[in-house]
Parts: C-alpha cells; sequence; structure tokens
C-alpha cells in the first residue's frame, strides 16, 4: 500500500514526502504544477528509503485520480493540493471554490470509485475561523468557524463535505477516517536543507522580509499599523513546516475507522504563542546581521488583527507539540535556505 500526497510538489507537501520516504514509505504525489515546483519533485527523488512516482495531473481530474489510486493502491492520502492566497481570494473567489472545494469534491469521489482509500487527513486553515472575538483567542477547537474570505470558506466547506462523505460511507459499512489539520502560519524550511519555500509569487512575510533584507527586491510593504494589537500590526502564530509535518505523520497514524474516538480528528497546528509583522522584522535583522527596508501602508480587511492557538488539544491526544518554538529558529532555517539557493530550485 501506498500514500498519495496531492500538492506534492508544493512547498508543504514536498516537506511532507521527504519525512514519509524516510521512513521507507511508498509515495505518489499528483500535482499541476501551477503551484508547486518540478524542482522539489527532483530533490526528492535523491532521496534513498520508500518509493517515489510523480503524476503531474489536477485533483479535478477524476479519471486520472481514480486509476492512479486504484493501480497504486493507496490507502492513504495526504491533501495538500490548493490555492492559498487569501488575498487573490477576495478577488478570484471562484478559482478559488473551484479549485480547492470542487477538487476535493472530486478526489473523495475518486476514493469512493477506487475503494481502497481508509484515511484521509486534509490540510485546512485557521482561516475557516475568520476573525475571532479577542475573548476565543488564542483559539480553541471548538472555536466558531465564520471565515471572513473566500479563501477561509473553500477550506470550510470541505470540512463538512468531509463530515458528509464519511457518514455516508459508514451507512454503506466502508471504512473512512479523516482528520482535518487547521494551520496558522507555516514557515521555515527543512532543517537538513534539501529543500524549501519557493513561491512565485512570493506572499508570505518571513520570505519577503528576507529577500528585502538580502537586497533582491524591494523595501517590505507593511500593511496595516493601527490593528488592535500591542504594535498595532498583524499578530499570528508561526509554525516550522517540519513540525508541521510531524503533526500530520502523527494524525495519520492515529487515525482508525474502527474506533469512533479515531474516525474524525480535528486539530489546531501553532506554537501557541504570537509574533507581529514588526516582530518578524527584527528577528530576520537579528538573524541576517542586514537591516530590513519596509514601507507602512493601509492595511486589508481580510486580515484578521490576531490569529493565534492553543495546541493543547493535539498534544494532549496525540502527543504531538512543536519543537521548534524560537521565532529566531525559525528565520535562520529560511534565511539558510535562501542564501544557498538564490534561485530557488533553478539553482
Amino acid at each position: 500500500m501506498a500514500t498519495l500526497i496531492t500538492g506534492g510538489a508544493g512547498y508543504i507537501g514536498s516537506h511532507a514526502a521527504r519525512r514519509l520516504l524516510e521512513q521507507g514509505e511508498d509515495v505518489v504525489i499528483i500535482d499541476n504544477l501551477t503551484r508547486g515546483n518540478r524542482g522539489a519533485v527532483a530533490a526528492l527523488q535523491t532521496l534513498k528509503g520508500g518509493t517515489l512516482k510523480f503524476v503531474h495531473a489536477d485533483v479535478r481530474d477524476r479519471e486520472t485520480m481514480t486509476k492512479t489510486l486504484r493501480e497504486r493502491r493507496i490507502d492513504a492520502v495526504l491533501h495538500f493540493a490548493a490555492l492559498a492566497y487569501v488575498r487573490e481570494s477576495v478577488e478570484q473567489p471562484l478559482a478559488y471554490h473551484d479549485n480547492n472545494t470542487a477538487g476535493s469534491i472530486a478526489l473523495l469521489a475518486a476514493c469512493r470509485d477506487a475503494g481502497c482509500v481508509e484515511r484521509f487527513v486534509f490540510s485546512s486553515t485557521c482561516a475557516t475561523y475568520g476573525a475571532p472575538d479577542p475573548a476565543r483567542i488564542p483559539i480553541d477547537e471548538e472555536c466558531p468557524q465564520h471565515p471572513i474570505n473566500p479563501y477561509g470558506w473553500s477550506k470550510l466547506h470541505v470540512e463538512r463535505v468531509l463530515e458528509d462523505f464519511q457518514a455516508a460511507m459508514l451507512s454503506l459499512d466502508k471504512p473512512f477516517a479523516f482528520a482535518r489539520l487547521r494551520y496558522f502560519n507555516v514557515a521555515g524550511a527543512d532543517q537538513q536543507g534539501l529543500l524549501g519555500e519557493d513561491h512565485d509569487p512570493e506572499t508570505h512575510l518571513i520570505p519577503i522580509a528576507i529577500f528585502a533584507a538580502l537586497g533582491r527586491r524591494e523595501p517590505l510593504k507593511i500593511l496595516g499599523t493601527d490593528r488592535d494589537t500591542p504594535d498595532g500590526t498583524c499578530v499570528r502564530d508561526y509554525i516550522h513546516v517540519d513540525d508541521l509535518v510531524d503533526a500530520h505523520v502523527a494524525a495519520l497514524g492515529a487515525l482508525d475507522p474502527s474506533r469512533e474516538d479515531r474516525r474524525a480528528l480535528s486539530y489546531n497546528l501553532g506554537i501557541g504563542k504570537g509574533y507581529s509583522v514588526y516582530d518578524v522584522v527584527k528577528a530576520v535583522e537579528r538573524v541576517s546581521g542586514k537591516p530590513v527596508p519596509f514601507e507602512e501602508g493601509p492595511g486589508h480587511a481580510a486580515d484578521p488583527p490576531t490569529l493565534t492557538t492553543n495546541p493543547s488539544k493535539i498534544r494532549d491526544e496525540l502527543g504531538w507539540s512543536a519543537r521548534v518554538t524560537s521565532l529566531d529558529a525559525i528565520v535562520e532555517t529560511a534565511l539558510r535556505w535562501f542564501v544557498e539557493h538564490p534561485q530557488g530550485y533553478n539553482k
């Protein structure tokens, strides 16, 4: 049996593939390369351990998905494939609902048709919580989910689809268990240096701040300095990508269709501490030894002022907690990747 990783040529998916391959598992990557990177797949193919198969396809291609699942005897899916730019989702909502929601539905239909997938881990997001009442921060899994942008809605729709799909499968006496993992801000790079973050366009704060410090782009634009936060800028909970992958492995291992308490798992993933935009700027300056030039501008309504989590549920139930909890340590791994790979995977 093998594990399918959708979006496995992307930032998080490639790191997850590395972890499974190093554990000696057989991995199949599906990626349409719209946002993924063939260079990440090439890097993964240098690893020893399990076997890797890459299929250039879209999860919305139900025929190809069903054929791949059946022929490769896939019993578990890690579903990362998605569009994930909040502001872009406001400008292009149909693209997000088509790719993220409809794509996930097509994937689940293929899982049903193939008849071999029993465990499914879904890459969800803290954006499903919207802009919570400050009294609910740090956010736990019981916080009401009220997205404020199409990206968050596209992911929340899939969470509900998974519930309905599971109920239908169980009514047919077919095993199916799923986990929905709601990420906070993922950052950093593979601590062994093989993989990193290579987006085009790059919208994540830490890479942009690093590029500004290295003189590879224009000054960082800090959008919103009048938020209801200690220093007026947005506060986020950052989690290192390797820790995030560990949480996926833990969730996948915990899923058990035969146990009612392990059929549907929901966890927030973060370190339990928030850092502001200015905090990130200062961390990049400390780690790089270079100033980060920046300009201030108006904020965006799609960006909640504060998003931090209480990760105690996954710690108590699965024994997972983030190991990299220093913002400087997260920045250091990202900086090392960008210095060693100035042109990304095209170096």
